[in-house]
């Protein structure tokens, strides 16, 4: 544990030396990662909190607005308390989709071989269709759509190529996957003849 205070670890950090923030970092992540954890209750939505936080701490702390009324933990601790609410508030508005269901799953279609030129027309359209929807997504949820179905490559590959867990790839896939199918439903698209 480190014995540096926190407001000079965050002045080092804004003046250039980013091992500082990893002090920060690895002081506080088991205490706010359990934090979390203990709300939520699955782990990969939990390690996309966490990054969520982090990310928010860092944009926060680079544009000057932390201000030290508090302990920097205890501010934390409300970052990640702000991201929880709105994780559960995404949930509420996210309707559930069954990914097994072949008749909501929007790549079935595009996996199918087309039978004549109205088909390869149609499943044209549907893609161009997909592919613009897919530019609205967060950038991580973009990111693994596009490199598992386009790219084909698979989850453990998706983890390494973007720094993050396999559980966290495969809910980014399946965010990405429930924010298409809405985007979908909010524009009335047919994905079938």
């Amino acid at each position: 544990m480190s014995i540096i205070p926190d407001s000079i670890l965050i002045q080092q950090y804004l003046d250039g030396d980013n091992a500082s923030f990893e002090i920060l970092l690895s002081k506080y992540k088991q205490r706010i990662y359990s934090f979390i954890y203990s709300k939520i209750k699955d782990r990969e939505i939990a390690d996309d909190i966490f990054q969520d936080t982090f990310i928010k701490v860092i944009q926060t702390l680079k544009k000057g607005a932390y201000n030290e009324k508090g302990r920097f933990v205890s501010w934390v601790m409300r970052i990640a308390h702000n991201q929880m609410m709105d994780h559960f508030r995404r949930k509420q508005r996210m309707p559930m989709y069954d990914t097994q269901s072949r008749e909501l799953d929007v790549f079935y279609r595009l996996s199918e071989p087309c039978k004549n030129i109205e088909d390869m027309i149609i499943d044209s359209q549907i893609k161009s269709d997909i592919n613009a929807l897919m530019l609205e997504l967060p950038q991580n949820q973009y990111e693994v759509l596009k490199m598992r179905l386009y790219q084909d490559m698979s989850f453990k590959e998706i983890a390494e190529r973007t720094n993050v867990s396999i559980n966290t790839s495969l809910g980014r896939m399946r965010y990405g996957l429930i924010n298409l199918r809405k985007l979908i439903d909010e524009r009335n698209l047919t994905m079938t003849q």
